[in-house]
């Protein structure tokens, strides 16, 4: 019976050492990160979620029975981080509810078609995000991973013409917080109830008279001192040069949007964005997007774009960290190429761009030791491109194949 036992075991790892290794990608340009060289003709190994093996073809051997990815003339970098977004479309509003197949698509389509496999979500209905995650952890869809800040902080009176209606319809509070007082008791819930971060407005755009709504100073600060107490970032949609000197006062970690109509940042600002450590993500598409929408005077758009370009161009020379992001769904553009022509066009180069949908975010957001990388040891979060991002950036959006955790989330078609 003892002999017949350890026989039935010595099977059973065997079975399990072949499944495990159920993933190579072979063939392919590797570029392992940002600041390393790239492997020509390189062997990824993945097993059980994580990378275990990268190097050239006749470095690294592919176990009998693990599928295959024939990578031969396309580009593998590790998986892509968007740093900005908010799960508002009408299907991913009701993630809750939503069948899981609607779903996968939309986030199929909005998502892993574009090599995520991270989102930040920050900022849209309370419990949302959550929701979405949950169903994605529990295997129910193959979608990315998913970080949230909840609910937005606004100013009292503060909440933005342009989301009023999306809480309006479903009888939800906007977020406004009138006190430091009431902004430190629901910071320290949301957190307590998973939040990865929190978001305010240090620059609300109510319109009228008004224009842009600066938040207090004060209720700035205690929405981050709750954060930072227990280890998470905090966003601020800035709007304006005034929200950039309140998030700077208040501590804040990442500002959500360059800030265009303000002008081309003076060095100074600069050069204290830069000594607090603050990330800066671009969404540059969004300007382009929204104001073309808007049909908006040919040199108004040009100007918006000069200027927000001339910003990310300073931060970038100034050594300041940037993090990739496109602000779906507020807008509904899902397509990455033209953030990767505006990148480039405000003087970033291939690597820069990289490490700001890779190795930036994952660093900033506390996963730099397990995800941003292709490394053993690290996340099998992976992108197959067809067009090498070395020789044009915009190639970043050719996508092939999105990988998350060792699994496959999408595949483009033959």
């Amino acid at each position: 019976m003892m002999i017949r036992t350890i026989l039935l075991a010595l099977c059973l790892c065997a079975t399990h050492a072949v499944a495990a290794a159920d993933l190579a990608i072979t063939g392919a340009r590797v570029y392992p990160a940002p600041d390393a060289a790239p492997i020509d003709n390189a062997t990824v190994l993945v097993r059980d979620g994580r990378i275990v093996a990268v190097g050239a073809a006749d470095e690294v051997r592919v176990p009998e029975g693990a599928e295959r990815i024939d990578g031969a003339g396309r580009a593998l970098v590790a998986g892509f981080w968007n740093s900005h977004v908010h799960l508002i479309s009408p299907v991913l509003i009701e993630a809750g509810t939503q069948p899981a197949d609607v779903l996968e698509t939309q986030v199929r389509e909005t998502f892993t078609r574009w090599g995520f496999t991270t989102l930040f979500d920050i900022g849209g209905l309370p419990g949302n995000a959550a929701a979405l995650r949950r169903r994605v952890e529990a295997d129910e869809l193959d979608g990315p991973a998913i970080l949230h800040v909840d609910a937005p902080f606004y100013p009292e009176n503060g909440t933005p013409v342009y989301v009023r209606e999306l809480f309006q319809r479903p009888g939800v509070a906007s977020g406004e917080v009138a006190t430091a007082d009431v902004a430190r008791a629901r910071a320290r819930r949301q957190i307590a109830d998973g939040a990865d971060g929190l978001k305010l407005f240090a620059g609300a755009i109510v319109g009228g008279e008004v224009g842009v709504l600066p938040m207090d100073v004060g209720i700035a600060r205690a929405v981050v001192e709750e954060a930072h107490a227990t280890g998470k970032p905090v966003f601020a949609h800035p709007t304006n040069t005034q929200g950039i000197e309140i998030a700077l006062a208040s501590g804040v970690d990442v500002l959500a949007h360059t800030t265009p109509d303000s002008g081309p940042w003076d060095d100074a600002l600069v050069q204290r964005l830069r000594a607090a450590d603050v990330a800066l993500v671009p969404t540059l598409t969004l300007f382009d997007h929204e104001l073309r929408k808007e049909q908006v005077p040919a040199f108004v758009l040009q100007r918006f774009l000069d200027n927000a370009t001339a910003q990310v161009r300073a931060y970038a020379e100034a050594g300041g960290t940037l993090l990739f992001g496109t602000d779906v769904d507020f807008i509904d553009h899902v397509d990455t190429r033209r953030e990767f022509e505006l990148l480039v066009l405000a003087g970033l180069d291939w690597r820069q761009v990289l490490a700001s949908l890779t190795t930036a975010p994952a660093q900033r957001f506390g996963q730099g030791d397990r995800a941003g990388r292709i490394a053993p040891g690290f996340a099998a979060d992976l992108v197959l491109l067809s067009t090498d991002p070395a020789a044009d950036p915009t190639g970043f959006a050719d996508v092939e194949a999105t990988i998350r955790g060792g699994r496959i989330v999408y595949r483009k078609a033959d």
